[in-house]
């Protein structure tokens, strides 16, 4: 099933270019479109000039409005397989038989910015799924954190105008470091819990490819017996949850704005396809009440601890769109679009995004018949009444209205049909009220659990983070306000904030202090230990030892990883054991791009040049990011200068010594080449000390 959605895309692919001359729309053949018609050659244009008139209409029309929020996106198409039936909680068929692949969209997406911001900002990332199964589209539309900033979807307007650029000046573009952001955040404690999260590692993602996916809210799974599960979902990525760190996230900003785009594409284009684990928590409905917090709070996760996730199938993304437009752009998620087996719950806010989503793809796509839309057409069959509207492009036949007998009763209800969706059934009563559940009240305790999850170096990123978005702030009364908020969460956190910021610790309060969830926290989460697509830098100049420097692309070319050399300009490298091809010219790119860097023998001299000094710049930079960094024969030299207090196990001597992420050898070898992808494989070294600049 999964080369399903494929063949039914190939049946709206346009018409081949190469196949005869240009036409219009209308499919007239054009002899001339550089000049319009005129009277005259400096004559006024003509509006008999259709061609001229389609082509510059066609343009004029050809954006459509943006999201409000997770405007910037990327998409690929994939699959995913169960890996054992799951009828014991979901009649879902996708869910059924592990012999069946079921083709799927994805777009992952950042929230704050428009199309033209930055992927590297610290934003929440999207990671909606669209499922194409035989019972129809299937939407799991998530974020890569598992809680959100509000309880009831009536605040997200203002969240998301707090959130936005502010409306006097339009900024900051792709940033939540503002004025109007933090005033909300100070006045609303439920935004508490996310905001530990947006201030952590997991707001500036390495990759798409490395970071969890989660369905934030509640669900639940109804099977053939019309039983009803809770479940929240997850995504776990096979390679591992990795970040950037703040320093180089910005300087990627302007060196690659589309560095997570482009990784994705550039990965699936190389056939390392990105791999995920859907896993479940399940919650039987007799369970409901059983926590300390309310399982329809959707700012609330279910620690692992209490509810561990089972594992129920995989997914792989293995085919990049074949138009931005017509694909991510137009893509339309859904979270009522459900299928038999998967239900919704009564939190607050997963009923109003019931709502808002589809009213947003009404005003997106300039009307109802978006669903017709390639992208987002289901494989399972569709007979309704539902006619007309823009962009119709399907001709119905047929009486229009239900019930009939001209039309032979058709399309007919599916009645006592097993296959029909049927909603649970739950008793719902109570008074018409505006008021919020007590149980949603408390919105430090699992905001403090975060924290107290953290290694010491997440909880030194999240202090850095919040002085920095709070220095950004020019009301005064809001920045303390904000880390008197923080108190609740734990003193220490809201004292070192306050230093940060040069205002007054607020006074301790009572906060207890939660037993820590390692699941939590990302030292526990680094994927399968393998340095699979990681981008190694080579640092080459004439002279360089060409022999070592293929063996060395080789041997970690064969573990999976992408090795590049970087030479001072593009072209053949002239080496002391023959020559190479330069794979990019070293001021094109940076450290900030890679994740690790060798300097093999020769490769990198110890003049004043500005290409010595880029190259430089290049290993330092890599070092107090945290960075793997090999070196091999007089690279071992060259970095005991650059790094002249860090480098203490250097020697030089046959088999490789690794301290802190720094693999040195004489020369290169198996047992180098194993001892840095073990180093690179660890993603970052943290305890380095402070390299001497």
């Amino acid at each position: 099933m999964a080369d399903q959605k494929q063949e039914q895309r190939r049946a709206h692919f346009a018409d081949d270019p190469a196949a005869g001359p240009l036409t219009t729309d209308q499919g007239v053949t054009v002899d001339h479109t550089d000049d319009s018609l005129q009277a005259g050659e400096r004559g006024p244009t003509l509006m008999e000039d259709f061609h001229f008139r389609e082509k510059l209409t066609r343009f004029d029309h050809e954006r459509i409005p943006e999201r409000v929020v997770h405007a910037r996106g990327a998409g690929a198409y994939g699959y995913f397989q169960p890996y054992e039936s799951c009828a014991e909680f979901t009649r879902a068929a996708f869910l059924q038989d592990p012999g069946v692949q079921t083709p799927v969209f994805v777009r992952f997406s950042t929230v704050q910015g428009p199309r033209g911001s930055a992927d590297t900002v610290r934003d929440v990332r999207g990671f909606a799924t669209k499922f194409y199964t035989s019972e129809g589209n299937y939407d799991l539309v998530g974020n890569n954190m598992p809680v959100f900033f509000i309880q009831d979807g009536i605040k997200f307007p203002d969240f998301v105008h707090a959130v936005k650029m502010e409306p006097h000046n339009d900024i900051p573009t792709g940033a939540s470091a503002h004025d109007t952001l933090w005033d909300f955040v100070s006045l609303q404690p439920e935004t508490l819990h996310m905001m530990m999260w947006l201030m952590s590692d997991r707001a500036i993602p390495r990759s798409y490819r490395m970071m969890q996916g989660f369905g934030v809210h509640t669900f639940r799974f109804v099977n053939a017996q019309g039983k009803g599960t809770f479940v929240k979902f997850h995504w776990k990525p096979k390679l591992g949850v990795h970040s950037l760190v703040w320093d180089e996230a910005q300087e990627t900003m302007g060196r690659d704005p589309d560095f997570n785009r482009r990784d994705l594409w550039d990965m699936i284009e190389a056939g390392e396809y990105p791999e995920y684990e859907l896993g479940v928590q399940l919650v039987a409905e007799e369970d409901e009440h059983s926590f300390d917090f309310d399982l329809l709070d959707a700012t609330k996760i279910i620690p692992e601890e209490l509810v561990p996730v089972r594992p129920i199938g995989r997914m792989v993304l293995n085919r990049n769109p074949d138009n931005f437009f017509a694909e991510t752009e137009q893509v339309a998620f859904h979270t009522a679009n459900v299928v038999p087996g998967i239900d919704f719950t009564n939190d607050p806010l997963l009923q109003a995004r019931n709502f808002s989503y589809l009213d947003t793809q009404l005003i997106r796509l300039g009307g109802p018949n978006f669903p017709q839309l390639p992208v987002n057409r289901p494989l399972a069959p569709v007979r309704n009444n539902q006619r007309d509207g823009y962009h119709q492009s399907r001709i119905h036949q047929g009486t229009s209205y239900s019930p009939n007998s001209l039309g032979g009763g058709c399309p007919a209800l599916a009645g006592a049909d097993e296959s029909a969706f049927r909603h649970l059934t739950e008793r719902v009563d109570g008074q018409k009220i505006r008021k919020r559940s007590p149980s949603f009240t408390d919105h430090y305790t699992q905001a403090a659990l975060f924290w107290h999850s953290m290694a010491d170096w997440e909880q030194q990123h999240i202090i850095d983070a919040f002085r920095f978005e709070l220095g950004k702030v020019n009301a005064k009364e809001v920045r303390e306000r904000t880390v008197g908020e923080l108190a609740h969460i734990d003193h220490t956190l809201a004292s070192k904030v306050a230093e940060g910021l040069g205002i007054p610790a607020p006074e301790a309060t009572d906060t207890p202090r939660p037993t820590p969830s390692p699941a939590l926290s990302l030292e526990n989460l680094k994927g399968d230990g393998s340095i699979r697509s990681r981008q190694i830098a080579v640092l080459v100049r004439d002279g360089v030892d060409a022999q070592q420097v293929g063996g060395l692309k080789q041997a970690l070319g064969e573990q999976g990883a992408f090795v590049e050399a970087l030479a001072p300009q593009d072209g053949e490298v002239s080496g002391a054991s023959g020559s190479l091809s330069a794979d990019r010219a070293l001021p094109t790119v940076a450290s900030v791009l890679y994740d690790a860097v060798v300097l093999p023998d020769g490769g990198l001299g110890a003049g004043d040049t500005a290409a010595d000094g880029a190259a430089r710049r290049f290993v330092l930079d890599a070092y107090r990011h945290g960075k793997a960094i090999g070196a091999l024969g007089s690279g071992i030299e060259v970095l005991k200068k650059l790094l002249p207090d860090q480098v203490r196990t250097a020697s030089g001597g046959a088999e490789p010594v690794s301290d802190q992420g720094v693999v040195t050898a004489a020369a290169n070898g198996g047992a180098f080449a194993r001892a840095f992808a073990e180093a690179t494989a660890a993603h970052r070294h943290r305890n380095r000390p402070p390299a001497r600049i």
